[in-house]
C-alpha cells in the first residue's frame, strides 16, 4: 500500500524536503512508517509512548458554529498545543491527515451531514491500530509533543465522535452547538443552498450526536451563545474540564452577532410565498430544535436542554 503526501501539504512544505514517497508496512500490532530519502536510507518511528502519555482534546461543531474560537482559546493555554499556521483553512485536522475523508468529499458546510458516510462510529472499517497510528503521525508534526494536551478542531468531529475515541480511547471532547439559524445564515455564501436546508442540515448532524452521546465517556457540550454571554465563566469550564488550570481569555468576543442573522430571517419570512413556506419548515422543527435548546420562532429564547456542561461515563470495554 503506497500513501501519497496531499498536494497542498507538499505546496506548503509542511513535508520534509528528502522525502519522496512512504510505504507503510502493518503488522498485527506494530505500524511503523517507512520514510525513503535520496539516499535511500529507512527511518522507523512508533507513536505507542506518546499515544499512552498524552491527552487528546477534540473540538467539534458545524461549520460557523464557534469552533475556531474555542480551539484559539484553548490553543492560548501554556500547557496545551493546537495546530497554527499550517497553511490549510481553518487549521483543521482534517485537512492535515491521510486516513479519512474530510467533510468537503461529503459536500462540505451546510451539506456533509446529508451523506451518512460522513457518519463515523467504532464499528466504521477504518478503526485500527494502523489508523490510530497513521493518524497521528499526520497530526504530530504540527504539535508540541512537549505539551501533555494536544487538541485538534475540525467541524465533522461533530458526528466522528464515536470513531475518534475508538482511535484515542484517552480523550475528551468539547462540543459546540450554536443556533441553527446563525449557522444556516452564517453557512449560506459557502453551501449555496436554501435556508431550510440548512436548517434541517444543522438538526440532524445535532441529533446524529445526540445519539452517540451515551457512547463518550468525557464530553463537555458548550453552547455558542452562552460562551459570548460569558465567555471568561465558559472558558474558566472548559479549561477544568480539561484538566488545567483556567487562563485569562486573550481574544475578542462579539456577543450579539446572532442578531443580525436573526434579522434576515424576519426580512426572509415577510416575503410573499417565499416567507410563508419559510415560516411553515420553522414551524414544523420547533420541537427538534427545543431539543437543543433553540426555539425557531421566538428566536431569542435560549432555553436549557439539559444537556450542556460536562457528560462522564464509565463505559464497558
Amino acid at each position: 500500500m503506497r500513501v501519497q503526501s496531499p498536494a497542498h501539504l507538499a505546496a506548503e512544505k509542511h513535508w520534509p524536503t528528502p522525502v519522496r514517497e512512504i510505504s507503510v508496512k502493518r503488522d498485527l500490532s506494530i505500524f511503523e512508517v517507512e520514510v525513503q530519502s535520496r539516499r535511500g536510507v529507512f527511518m522507523r518511528e512508533s507513536s505507542a509512548d506518546f499515544l499512552r502519555e498524552k491527552l487528546f482534546v477534540f473540538v467539534g461543531g458545524l461549520h460557523r458554529s464557534g469552533t475556531s474560537l474555542i480551539h484559539e482559546c484553548l490553543r492560548d493555554h501554556p500547557e496545551i498545543s493546537g495546530f497554527s499556521g499550517t497553511g490549510v483553512w481553518e487549521d483543521e485536522g482534517q485537512h492535515l491527515q491521510t486516513v479519512f475523508q474530510p467533510a468537503l468529499n461529503f459536500g462540505g458546510p451546510g451539506k456533509f451531514g446529508f451523506d451518512a458516510r460522513a457518519f463515523m462510529d467504532e464499528t466504521h472499517e477504518l478503526v485500527s491500530d494502523f489508523s490510530r497510528d497513521r493518524l497521528f503521525a499526520d497530526w504530530k508534526r504540527y504539535w508540541n509533543l512537549e505539551r501533555q494536551i494536544l487538541i485538534e478542531k475540525s467541524p465533522p468531529n461533530l458526528v466522528r465522535t464515536r470513531f475518534l475515541q475508538a482511535l484515542f480511547p484517552n480523550c475528551k471532547f468539547v462540543i459546540v452547538l450554536r443556533h441553527p439559524v446563525a449557522v444556516a445564515y452564517a453557512t449560506r455564501k459557502w453551501s449555496r443552498t436554501s435556508i431550510p436546508s440548512l436548517i434541517e442540515h444543522s438538526l440532524l448532524c445535532y441529533e446524529q450526536f445526540l445519539r452517540d452521546l451515551p457512547y463518550l465517556k468525557s464530553v463537555y457540550i458548550l453552547r455558542y451563545e452562552e460562551f459570548v454571554a460569558s465567555p471568561q465563566l465558559a472558558l474558566n469550564q472548559i479549561t477544568n474540564f480539561v484538566g488545567v488550570d483556567s487562563i485569562n481569555l486573550r481574544r475578542e468576543i462579539k456577543e450579539s452577532i446572532n442578531e443580525k442573522y436573526f434579522g434576515r430571517l424576519v426580512s426572509d419570512c415577510s416575503k410573499p410565498v417565499v416567507g410563508w413556506h419559510l415560516a411553515r419548515h420553522l414551524a414544523r422543527r420547533e420541537r427538534r430544535a427545543n431539543n437543543f435548546g433553540y426555539s425557531l420562532t421566538k428566536r431569542e429564547v435560549l432555553r436549557s436542554a439539559g444537556i450542556d456542561g460536562w457528560h462522564r461515563r464509565v463505559l464497558a470495554t
